[in-house]
């Protein structure tokens, strides 16, 4: 793209440090140019809201990704719109899928960064601000968002990159590195195979049940980590008392231990109901609206509130919530409905709501200390460099709909498809999880292949395995699977998008299992991949892959 389409701050792009005013704020702002492009760095201060920064021609598709992780992430044409979108509104859901709900509303957003076949615009932080771009149809507008909050001089401006390559995927994952580098993100050592109790027994899981799957790991399923989620706690936000007759947190993780397994939990840590201990004690720990508590979205049949992560004894809190979890034998930590925390409201500190998300994670951070973090349900730049792994997509589902629209629900498509086109942030934000494998052969709609599709797609990617079954249901060929997927991890792994929608390319360097593609079609067609024919929703490794059924060894904390 030419520096004279690039404009800055109002005017053409261009080498040097500059100063900017708009509204409350004054910004200075330095531009470099880089490798095929500019970075943008500065500093802001003073108290304002949304202020434009960057506007460039709209050349053709843009890969549009929302800001949380359970959101959508598609290549999209200028001034199109995600379908459903109506649905995000619904009462108490609004905050669900942005933090700005009268731009997400009216136009087409992509969050964090805005990438077309040939040039990516991106912000590499989002620590005060949030960072989006309005994509129309005939130019692309970036702006940044603080929440009309002050800022001291010398706050960070978010650094933004602009640069041209050969692809966009190429680009993502420069993007992808240079972020990470700019949250001093490091990459666990340990990329965690597991087991989590949601997508077979949901909240109606019992002790039983774990004890049950327990006793059928121990000894045959190369799992690291076992995961109690949701449904022993007594309400949301009370993650210490359980629901009867679930034992103490101290015996259900020695049982885990006991038999050889990292003990993890599930909590929604920034969520808080109405009817919990923890509201009626604490009403005043919320994010509030005119001095009141604010609701923040609908769940479980219940209203549930957000807590304000900038107060100190709320910091306090989650920091002794964690250590008594962690004091109590759990290591593995899976939090969830992150978004919470960074609901616009009031708070007891005047920051933005992602600072005030920041804060919050920081707290969880400090009280788990180096143990591993699983975010969900997160707004994705705000957390890199605090947590170890990340859903990076919907929610799975015993069955496959590639027709439902991005926003309506859980589906094993989306759940699959969506990790794909966010791969360039897996080893450089943090480990990308794609969500739980489902290896059962009754009580599941998904057919044989597209089981094997999902599973082995994980592996080849080199994504986090967690298996989420009774695991009496799997049979020898969903635990060959299992192997299968395993012994495809553990290479260089890059994502391409294959001749037509919904077909990619897979390519795995220097793992265990030697150099190959894995050829994936997503699509209800049969498609001709690298001159393969790949039949509609399933995968074939191409080149002599070297992987057979026999088990990884993978690292434990």
């Amino acid at each position: 793209m030419r520096s004279k389409d690039i404009r800055l701050f109002g005017r053409t792009i261009a080498p040097g440090a500059f100063q900017h005013s708009e509204g409350g704020l004054r910004v200075h702002y330095t531009v470099k140019p880089v490798e095929s492009g500019w970075l943008i760095t500065g500093s802001v201060a003073g108290r304002g809201g949304r202020i434009p920064v960057v506007e460039f021609p709209a050349d053709g598709p843009c890969l549009v990704s929302n800001w949380q992780s359970w959101g959508p992430i598609d290549w999209m044409a200028p001034g199109s719109r995600f379908a459903k979108v109506e649905a995000v509104f619904e009462k108490f859901r609004q905050f669900l899928f942005t933090p700005i709900p009268d731009v997400f509303a009216a136009s087409l957003v992509s969050d964090y960064v805005c990438a077309a076949r040939r040039f990516l615009a991106g912000w590499l932080a989002s620590r005060a601000a949030h960072p989006y771009f309005i994509i129309e149809a005939d130019r692309v507008a970036g702006f940044l968002d603080f929440f009309d909050k002050p800022l001291a001089e010398g706050t960070p401006l978010e650094p933004l990159l602009l640069v041209e390559g050969e692809s966009a995927e190429s680009l993502l994952e420069r993007y992808a590195d240079l972020a990470g580098r700019e949250n001093a993100v490091t990459i666990s050592d340990w990329n965690p195979v597991g087991w989590c109790s949601w997508y077979h027994y949901f909240t109606g899981v019992t002790w039983p049940d774990i004890e049950k799957n327990l006793d059928l790991a121990r000894g045959r399923f190369p799992f690291e980590v076992f995961q109690v989620d949701d449904g022993y706690e007594q309400d949301i936000g009370d993650w210490t008392e359980r629901r009867p007759p679930w034992p103490e947190l101290r015996d259900m993780a020695g049982a885990i231990a006991s038999r050889g397994f990292v003990p993890g939990i599930w909590t929604a840590p920034f969520s808080l109901s109405d009817t919990s201990r923890l509201f009626r004690e604490h009403p005043d720990w919320t994010v509030a609206e005119h001095g009141r508590p604010k609701p923040c979205y609908r769940g479980w049949g219940k209203t549930i509130y957000a807590l304000d992560t900038t107060r100190p004894d709320v910091q306090g809190w989650l920091r002794t919530l964690f250590r008594t979890l962690q004091d109590a034998g759990f290591h593995y930590f899976k939090i969830d409905f992150l978004f919470a925390a960074a609901m616009p409201g009031e708070r007891w500190a005047d920051v933005s709501p992602v600072a005030a998300y920041r804060r919050g994670l920081q707290a969880i951070r400090a009280g788990v200390g180096r143990d591993f973090i699983l975010g969900c349900g997160a707004p994705l730049l705000p957390s890199a460099g605090l947590v170890d792994g990340m859903r990076v997509g919907e929610d799975t589902a015993p069955f496959w709909k590639s027709g439902l629209a991005p926003l309506e629900g859980a589906n094993a498509y989306y759940a699959l498809r969506n990790p794909i086109l966010r791969q360039f942030m897996h080893n450089r934000l943090w480990r990308n999880d794609p969500d739980c494998v489902l290896l059962r052969s009754r009580d599941i709609e998904l057919a044989e292949n597209e089981r094997k599709l999902y599973a082995l797609a994980g592996g080849a990617l080199d994504n986090m395995i967690i298996d989420s079954d009774d695991l009496a249901a799997i049979d020898d060929a969903g635990f060959d699977l299992l192997l299968q997927t395993l012994n495809l991890r553990g290479g260089r792994a890059t994502a391409r998008p294959g001749p037509a929608r919904d077909t990619f390319i897979i390519r795995s360097q220097d793992g265990p299992a030697g150099e190959f593609h894995l050829l994936a079609n997503l699509s209800d067609t049969p498609q001709t991949v690298l001159k393969v024919n790949v039949p509609a929703r399933s995968a074939v490794l191409a080149r002599g892959c070297a992987a057979e059924p026999g088990g990884e060894k993978s690292r434990k904390p």
